[in-house]
């Protein structure tokens, strides 16, 4: 038995949004195939996108969500759409499968979020939001390092995403946005930070539009003060000129009680702790599919999926679940919310 088709025990998915990421999603998935997992379907409202990509990856096309769940019942449903239709996909994939997987931001607005928790709660399915910066291969080493005490309690973080790369020319939607950089990419680091600093309690936010021909702010800093009295920076720039050019690497300090991580440009991990100095280099291999310099996010994609196959097979607990990102996107609206007014937000 060969083809992964034939097994008894593959999980199958469908994917709805056959845009421009959804590309590292599929090639993703079928890496994982040997693992047992087969995506079966892709739909999109643009049939000929679903078609294209359906064909390419040995799936069945759609441009109707209902008829694609109600034809293969699938096992998971991997949803990489636009935020605005989140909650409508989400409640009808809640009744239909036993996981569902959300690209991020979860919403835009926090009563859509917990609408959609809400409907896989009922539905006794896990909801399982597709934040892959925590999946990266550098923040997964910074991780295990925080969690054998290397450099005791964080009490200051710094998180830092700042390049001047074309993100518009593969997804010019998002010249259009009003809300932009922290919907975007503060959201990443937001559940970074809180990942890695523990909860946040209150946040100051400034926001910034840099390049013109954006609606929404395309950077941003943000301060915010975590459970326990540990601080953190979080900031973002979509308008940043530097050689040679580091998107998409995000840069990270933690300092603790007995030690401090510091990840630089070129994937370097510096470690200082009680037995000096030492450096680690934490850059992932390229994807055979993939190629620099988005093997970071690749391979992140890859990890998180890999994730949410343990998830599904009841192995592991999603990170982060959507009841946790509630709090992210708390977190990233209370940003707006200080930035507009110009004070502290607590939450």
């Amino acid at each position: 038995m060969t083809d992964t088709q034939d097994r008894a025990d593959i999980r199958r998915g469908c994917l709805v949004g056959a845009g421009f990421f959804a590309r590292n999603h599929m090639q993703s998935w079928r890496d994982l195939g040997p693992e047992g997992v087969r995506i079966a379907g892709v739909c999109d409202l643009d049939g000929a996108k679903a078609r294209a990509m359906a064909q390419e990856f040995g799936a069945e096309p759609f441009d109707d969500p209902l008829a694609m769940l109600d034809a293969l019942r699938p096992d998971f449903v991997d949803i990489a759409t636009t935020p605005p239709s989140h909650r409508a996909l989400v409640e009808l994939c809640a009744p239909r499968a036993g996981l569902v997987i959300c690209q991020k931001p979860l919403a835009e607005d926090p009563e859509d979020a917990r609408a959609m928790v809400a409907a896989c709660d009922r539905a006794g399915a896990r909801l399982v939001v597709h934040e892959n910066f925590r999946w990266q291969r550098p923040f997964m080493r910074i991780q295990e390092l925080l969690r054998s005490g290397t450099i005791g309690t964080p009490r200051f973080g710094r998180i830092s995403y700042r390049h001047g790369f074309d993100v518009y020319a593969p997804q010019p939607y998002l010249l259009t946005f009003r809300r932009l950089a922290i919907l975007d990419v503060g959201v990443h680091l937001f559940d970074l930070a809180r990942l890695l600093m523990g909860e946040a309690v209150a946040i100051t936010c400034e926001t910034q539009r840099r390049n013109p021909r954006v609606a929404g702010e395309d950077a941003f800093t943000a301060l915010t003060a975590h459970v326990g009295g540990g601080v953190c920076v979080t900031d973002s720039s979509f308008h940043t000129r530097l050689h040679p050019e580091p998107f998409p690497q995000t840069l990270a300090t933690l300092e603790g009680d007995d030690g401090t991580l510091e990840l630089r440009e070129g994937f370097r991990l510096v470690i200082h702790d009680a037995t000096g100095r030492r450096e680690e280099d934490v850059e992932p291999a390229v994807p055979a599919w993939g190629e620099k310099p988005w093997h970071i996010v690749q391979d992140s994609v890859r990890n998180f999926e890999r994730h949410a196959l343990a998830v599904l097979r009841g192995e592991a607990e999603p990170q982060p679940s959507g009841a946790d990102n509630l709090k992210t996107l708390a977190l990233a609206l209370a940003a707006y919310d200080s930035a507009e007014q110009g004070r502290r937000v607590f939450l």
